[in-house]
């Protein structure tokens, strides 16, 4: 007999005006419920869509959508989009010409910009990458002399195209005083006009350092990083190396920061940190230190602490934020937004340039039940979480999102030294199985990596296994040739750039010299 109530009595729009307010995972298992559940959720485009986005480790942007444009074409837009990436054409490309001689190690490429500060030179220069025509642009190159003030000793500069921000750090010897005291400053300016900021509390953020010792204080190196409001810098102190000190600010709301971490770290390089999401701070030394940075009148609160498998002696971590993300332009569905989801994306950390750590930032806000005093072991967080990958000296890698480019050296080139590499692109998110169609290895099985033994340490060997599972597949071009070489690699959510130094060899008189020259490779998908 029929019952005369339930849920499953009601009309199928009104059924489905109280699925879409369900989660992902509690709409999958509402559709193992009953054939009529499934039924009602195979003839919805709107629930496959938040289930699509959420497999994608995708985020909607409420209040973009083009009433014009129908779910169901959207829903498959997004999934066209993300087999795209299994069938990459590497020899569909466009060059870029670069500037000589202006691309030092400190090069990035994001929100369509490629920029670099050369700290011998004391030079900077940004440009846009292809850009369409309704892109707001920065062109600028900064000649030695004009990125700080006279007089001053440059420590680092981070750019932010998206939100029209340059900061410089530097130091600034008051030579009235005996001691030769040296005060730190960050100025805040526009990228396109170099006027101060119009969203900035003031010109420029005060450091006021902590003491390090009864002598002097001066920062030996900096490294300055950003994600929306906030702005910090990492600082290192000579004589005092295992001494760090972290600051932070709010920059659209004070020139002072009251939120200050320190620590020590006795291996011999500096510790690192990135933004996790829009209020938390991860320290990545011994191990892995989660902080709330919500409260900026205060020291950032200590949310947990994750051991690492094996102690290392260098580490670089790297977590891309990627502002709101516009499907292909070359679309119908324009107006349609989605971002990565900051809970679940990728971090790379790069062990002493040996080995890779693939990371799902997931286990950063899923933190039920711990006790920020004590680590989470490896064994409890790591091998389900995580996915190893050896990293030779010359390998490149970056991460957007969910997804992970990699450039493997495969040997030299010709008669040259300069090697070729391969390039693997590989997909870490769920839905990644079902919209390869066939394309790509599924790696789902536990991988071991071999860690060597490291006497300065104090480092036995140790094998770590790893299940973090990905679908992977290999570019079907070799890059690198005989006059150039592989710089960097850097991928976002339409593109693949690929950073080429070239030589050309030009004689004056009875003597050869090579120039070089840049140029960025640009692979759409």
């Amino acid at each position: 007999m029929k019952p005369n109530g339930g849920f499953l009595s009601l009309p199928e729009e009104i059924q489905f005006n109280i699925l879409i307010f369900l989660s992902c995972r509690d709409i999958l298992r509402c559709t193992s419920v009953c054939k009529a559940l499934r039924q009602t959720y195979i003839s919805s485009s709107e629930l496959q869509y938040i289930v699509e986005l959420s497999g994608q480790r995708l985020l909607h942007v409420p209040n973009t959508d083009d009433v014009n444009i129908p779910v169901s074409e959207r829903l498959q837009l997004l999934r066209d989009k993300a087999h795209a990436w299994f069938k990459i054409d590497a020899d569909s490309f466009e060059i870029v010409s670069l500037s000589e001689n202006k691309y030092s190690e400190e090069t990035f490429v994001a929100d369509g910009h490629i920029y670099s500060w050369d700290r011998a030179e004391d030079t900077a220069i940004i440009v846009p990458i292809l850009p369409q025509p309704s892109q707001k642009t920065v062109n600028r190159d900064w000649s030695s002399g004009t990125l700080f003030s006279p007089n001053s000793r440059s420590i680092d500069v981070f750019m932010d195209p998206a939100q029209n921000l340059i900061a410089t750090v530097y130091g600034v010897i008051d030579n009235t005083l005996q001691s030769n005291h040296e005060t730190f400053y960050i100025d805040l300016r526009t990228l396109d006009s170099d006027n101060v900021h119009p969203k900035a509390a003031g010109p420029t953020l005060f450091l006021s350092l902590l003491p390090v010792s009864n002598y002097l204080q001066a920062i030996e190196e900096g490294k300055l990083k950003g994600i929306g409001r906030y702005l910090a810098l990492r600082c290192s102190f000579p004589l005092y190396e295992e001494i760090w000190q972290l600051h932070i600010w709010d920059w659209q709301h004070s020139t002072t920061s009251n939120s200050v971490l320190k620590g020590m770290c006795f291996a011999p390089n500096p510790i690192d940190f990135c933004f996790i999401g829009d209020d938390r701070l991860l320290v990545v030394a011994e191990e892995l230190q989660l902080y709330s940075i919500e409260d900026m009148s205060q020291t950032p609160q200590l949310l947990a602490r994750f051991s690492m498998p094996v102690p290392f002696s260098d580490a670089r971590c790297f977590l891309p934020m990627d502002h709101t993300e516009r499907s292909s332009p070359q679309t119908q569905a324009q107006q349609t937004l989605y971002t990565s989801d900051p809970k679940d994306r990728l971090l790379c950390i790069l062990a002493e340039a040996t080995h890779v750590y693939i990371i799902s930032t997931s286990i950063f806000f899923n933190l039920d039940g711990r006790v920020a005093a004590i680590p989470v072991p490896w064994e409890c967080w790591g091998p389900s979480n995580t996915r190893i990958f050896a990293h030779w000296d010359k390998c490149r890698v970056h991460v957007c999102g969910n997804r992970v480019l990699k450039a493997t050296p495969i040997g030299t080139s010709g008669s040259s030294l300069l090697t070729k590499f391969a390039l693997h692109m590989m997909d870490f998110s769920p839905l990644a199985v079902t919209n390869r169609r066939d394309l790509g290895r599924v790696m789902k099985e536990p991988s071991t990596i071999v860690i060597h033994s490291d006497d300065l340490i104090g480092r036995p060997a140790e094998s770590l296994m790893t299940s973090l599972s990905y679908v992977e597949v290999m570019l079907n071009k070799q890059f690198g040739s005989d006059d150039s070489e592989l710089g960097d690699i850097w991928v976002d959510k339409d593109r693949i750039y690929l950073l080429k130094r070239k030589w050309v060899h030009e004689a004056v008189g009875s003597a050869h010299h090579g120039i070089e020259h840049s140029e960025l490779e640009v692979i759409h998908v």
